[in-house]
């Protein structure tokens, strides 16, 4: 193969890689191309408001480090699955979150080199704040409400969660924790 051959190759390889690009996932939960809200999907929507607003970067002593990845959606993807296990038969319920703080936080006082590790303690909890609204198969109001799903003792009273490596385990239980005693019963009543 001749080198004009291989320019051309190389250029049409490029070229079909840049749409791909330009529809990859956001790099930062910030990022202005990012959605706020989860393609409707199924009988659970999930929404959120601006990351920015969020106690998770505006508290944060590495906002370089809390805004990095698609941490957001990976919540709301959770809270659609873990959700609609519980829904019954015709019932949708739309969820909005409204404030996120990670458990855990950087504490750049140690150094350069631990600049971007999240260290756990007590005093950083994990917190997500949302607001649902359940709907019956009529498209009826069954319930609404704001919670502030909240453990401060998240370090001691997840046993099994300290070997697990998913980045975002104590948010996820305090979904869990959510759908299975407070959702679940909303759902029951009706």
């Amino acid at each position: 193969m001749n080198r004009r051959s291989t320019c051309s190759l190389l250029l049409a390889g490029a070229l079909a890689i840049m749409p791909l690009l330009a529809t990859a996932a956001p790099r930062t939960v910030t990022d202005p191309q990012a959605p706020r809200a989860l393609d409707a999907a199924g009988p659970v929507n999930v929404q959120w408001n601006d990351p920015r607003t969020f106690s998770e970067l505006r508290n944060s002593r590495n906002r370089f480090e809390a805004e990095r990845g698609d941490w957001v959606r990976q919540l709301a993807e959770y809270i659609r699955t873990s959700a609609a296990k519980q829904l019954q038969p015709g019932q949708a319920l739309d969820v909005t979150m409204l404030d996120i703080k990670r458990a855990g936080d950087f504490e750049p006082w140690h150094g350069a080199r631990a600049n971007d590790i999240r260290i756990m303690r007590d005093i950083y909890p994990p917190k997500i704040a949302l607001q649902y609204r359940l709907k019956g198969a009529d498209g009826g109001l069954l319930g609404e409400g704001e919670t502030t799903l909240r453990d401060t003792g998240f370090m001691h009273g997840s046993i099994g969660l300290q070997g697990s490596s998913d980045p975002l385990r104590y948010e996820k239980k305090l979904i869990d924790d959510w759908v299975r005693r407070d959702l679940a019963k909303e759902i029951a009543a009706r």
